[in-house]
């Protein structure tokens, strides 16, 4: 049985669509169920309060670079790589 071209073209666009229409469905349908179940969103933390730092002074960003410059020549990485949480007096 030979079926005409135009028909073979007709039902091949028709399945294609129909799929993608099944897919939009189920895409919506999944996307209502999931926030309706959604778990509530967490609180945000309490702020940190840091203790006062014992440096003061202008030139205080210029000494982190230098500490995280000489840290990183030391360690042989990048000065990207490191971050300073705190510095204290000796």
């Amino acid at each position: 049985m030979d079926y005409p071209a135009i028909f073979v073209i007709l039902m091949g666009l028709g399945t294609v669509f129909f799929g993608l229409i099944c897919l939009i469905v189920l895409t919506m349908t999944m996307g209502r169920v999931l926030s309706r179940t959604a778990p509530p969103a967490p609180e945000p933390a309490p702020p940190v309060v840091l203790p006062k730092s014992p440096f003061t002074g202008p030139n205080v960003p210029e000494m982190v670079a230098a500490v995280s410059a000489a840290i990183a020549e030391e360690l042989d990485t990048d000065v990207t790589g490191i971050r300073i949480l705190s510095m204290r007096r000796l």
